[in-house]
């Protein structure tokens, strides 16, 4: 490394050291090592490949390993992290999933594009497709019974607050109809075996049904995703006048907490432990015989612990109890830390109607 290459990589040490720039201005990942020479962010190592394909705005460095230019130095230092985010993200929705380092490449990508390249979130007064309170479109969707994927129509629909999906695009009769407050919806590439993979879980007769979705498009699949949360936000703020935005926006979709096999037996312990697919959804612990099935086999309820809920490997529910095995120590530890979390979080009145809900179905 040369006299001046040194003294380019030390002064960018100095400028990773202001405020903003300790974090991937993009996702938030601890201690970026790349730099968009053509941006003056500071970004990760992830983010970095996806800068590099945004045409005339792809020009990325490693911050140890490049040769940097004086000029290019100079505009880092005169840009950064908060003074590229007060510009490129002055007018993000609060509907608007803004992904982390966790999340998956298709939400990352498209978060990446629509800040810089498309400069959605530039100007305050912009109107955006998420917003238009109608979407209709194709969308492949994944077969209950035989597990193919085949083009289905699907509407979404603000005044009505509702998601229709019709087997064929000129049917009178949506197949479905699901109300956009029970929905959840999630990426799921590895899951559903394609990188633009998501899944909606709803609500359908008090019984959770998922069903499995991508389109060859990552943008067209971000943005239906983006326009679900954006209809949710409008219900929420009809359904609960008097909450702010800060407190409608964790209703809105969600990660789910933890998914995995383990191994039960039910309430009665007499027959053999049987494995399944659980997820766990916010206060709701759901296992599928298999990851893909539409319906969960069984739901429990997970409420607070002042109301007769406990965990070991026993979850203890006021009706009944569920013994659970992991096939490892680690694994085992990881659903009792997420669950302690749940049944240690005050409830809302909202998830006390879920509980009645779901212990009347039982």
């Amino acid at each position: 490394m040369t006299g001046e290459n040194e003294r380019a990589v030390r002064a960018l040490k100095e400028i990773l050291q202001k405020p903003g720039n300790h974090a991937c201005a993009d996702c938030g990942a601890a201690d970026p090592e790349w730099g968009s020479c053509s941006l003056g962010v500071f970004i990760c190592l992830g983010c970095s490949g996806i800068h590099r394909n945004l045409p005339d705005l792809g020009k990325v460095k490693s911050l140890s390993l490049s040769r940097w230019e004086n000029s290019e130095v100079q505009f880092m230092a005169e840009n950064g992290n908060e003074v590229m985010k007060a510009k490129y993200e002055a007018a993000v929705p609060i509907y608007y999933y803004k992904p982390n380092h966790k999340d998956c490449q298709v939400l990352r990508e498209q978060w990446i594009r629509a800040k810089y390249e498309r400069k959605e979130f530039v100007d305050p007064g912009k109107k955006l497709t998420y917003e238009e309170g109608e979407r209709d479109g194709i969308l492949m969707k994944r077969g209950r019974d035989n597990g193919q994927f085949l083009s289905r129509r699907f509407v979404l629909m603000e005044r009505e607050g509702t998601l229709k999906y019709f087997t064929k695009y000129d049917a009178k009769e949506p197949k479905a109809v699901i109300k956009v407050d029970t929905i959840n919806a999630s990426f799921q590439p590895e899951k559903i075996g394609n990188p633009n993979g998501l899944q909606i879980t709803y609500l359908k007769d008090y019984s959770t049904r998922n069903i499995f979705l991508y389109h060859e498009s990552g943008k067209e699949i971000v943005d239906w995703f983006n326009s679900i949360r954006a209809v949710q936000f409008h219900y929420l703020k009809v359904a609960f006048p008097g909450a702010t935005d800060v407190e409608l926006k964790p209703k809105l979709t969600r990660n789910f907490l933890k998914e995995g096999y383990m191994e039960k037996t039910g309430p009665r312990q007499t027959e053999g432990f049987k494995k399944r697919w659980f997820t766990l959804d916010h206060r709701r612990l759901m296992y599928f015989k298999d990851p893909m099935d539409a319906f969960a086999k069984g739901e429990v309820f997970l409420g607070h612990r002042d109301h007769g809920y406990s965990h070991g490997i026993t979850i203890v529910t006021p009706d009944r109890s569920f013994l659970f095995t992991c096939e490892s120590e680690g694994e085992q530890q990881d659903w009792l830390n997420h669950f302690n979390v749940v049944i240690s979080t005050t409830m809302t009145p909202q998830e006390y109607s879920m509980e009645a809900l779901l212990r009347h179905k039982h």
